[in-house]
């Protein structure tokens, strides 16, 4: 078995666990300046979102295991600009989480459902803006056919998993907000600037791997 294909085992095994309460709820990432994201803002009332986390499984490959994101175009309401999963607000015909996920990524970037192996939720991730967001976890195998929609998303990318896995790579910033010295996590990748939220639900999965 191929340290990929490892590490995708290992993924499933813990996000059962955390799905079933089995393992403590996982905690602790840092606030984005911007906007207020953190864990555990917004409460009771926040608007329900949905994103996909998608693995890509590049079989007999260095770096086998990749991460795809999309860049945001710089007209965007909410995060304008800023390296992102494909997802968004749920719709009254969504049914769970996942269709929400499923359908956002089919609707930014062309990604086919039946290309989306799903194998589990990362905790919600609750933002100053006002969302809930569910992290969905899926798998895909090339090859990986994107129709991307220029009006939500201006380019879309893979970066190795094993980036973010690397301690290394992980940066912690501060900033003076209003008064107060708030701590955000970055994860950059060459010219690539990943933070906020999305580097939030990256540090969270760092942790499920590496307990």
């Amino acid at each position: 078995m191929s340290e990929a294909h490892e590490i995708v085992g290992r993924l499933r095994q813990q996000l059962v666990r955390a799905e079933s309460g089995s393992r403590p709820g996982l905690s602790g990432a840092m606030p984005d300046p911007a906007i207020g994201d953190w864990p555990g803002a917004g409460g009771a009332q926040s608007r329900p979102a949905a994103v996909l986390v998608p693995l890509v499984l590049h079989e007999n490959r260095k770096n086998s295991l990749t991460v795809l994101f999309t860049r945001r175009t710089d007209h965007l309401h909410h995060h304008p600009g800023q390296i992102s999963f494909p997802g968004g607000g749920m719709e009254e015909g969504d049914s769970s989480a996942e269709e929400t996920a499923v359908r956002e990524a089919e609707e930014e970037i062309g990604l086919a459902p039946e290309r989306i192996e799903l194998i589990g939720r990362l905790p919600d991730y609750l933002t100053g803006t006002g969302f809930r967001v569910t992290p969905v976890v899926g798998l895909l195998r090339p090859p990986v056919k994107l129709k991307i929609d220029s009006f939500e998303v201006a380019e879309a990318f893979e970066v190795p998993l094993a980036h973010f896995l690397d301690p290394a790579n992980h940066q912690q910033h501060d900033i003076q907000i209003y008064g107060q010295i708030r701590r955000f996590h970055a994860m950059p990748y060459g010219d690539y600037f990943i933070w906020g939220a999305t580097a939030g639900m990256l540090m969270m999965l760092y942790r499920l791997l590496n307990e």
